[in-house]
Formats: C-alpha cells, sequence, structure tokens
C-alpha cells in the first residue's frame, strides 16, 4: 500500500466523520485570578462547526487520490 493510497483513506475517514458529526468541541482552562495560593480557572466549551463543502471536499479529494492510486499501479 503506498502513501497516496493511506491519504486517500484517512482523507475519506475524515470526511465522512466531519459530515457526520458536523464539528469538534474542546474544552478551554482559563485562569481568572491567580493571587498566589488560590487561584480560580474557568473552563469554557468550544466548538468547532465545519460545512458541508470542507466535508464533501475531503470525501472528493480522499476519492481521487484512491483512483489515482489504482489507475497508476494498473
Amino acid at each position: 500500500m503506498n502513501g497516496a493510497r493511506i491519504v486517500g483513506i484517512i482523507l475519506l475517514v475524515c470526511g465522512g466523520l466531519s459530515l457526520a458529526y458536523g464539528g469538534f468541541s474542546y474544552t478551554r482552562n482559563e485562569t481568572v485570578v491567580d493571587l498566589g495560593i488560590v487561584s480560580f480557572q474557568v473552563q469554557e466549551r468550544e466548538r468547532v462547526n465545519l460545512p458541508i463543502w470542507f466535508g464533501v471536499g475531503l470525501l472528493v479529494v480522499g476519492g481521487g487520490l484512491l483512483v489515482g492510486a489504482a489507475g497508476r499501479k494498473a
């Protein structure tokens, strides 16, 4: 299995996950007050939305890499 096929498969999986979930979320820790011994932190949950065209684009590019890698091998 060459590098182009591996990258193509990874892009297909990422494109499918992007379309299925529509984005990802993460937690950001922020120190609000730091007074030596005492410190207060705030956890904020952030969400990053991925557009539909991004997932479709990943699927198209990944499929193109797989088809191109198969065509070169034959």
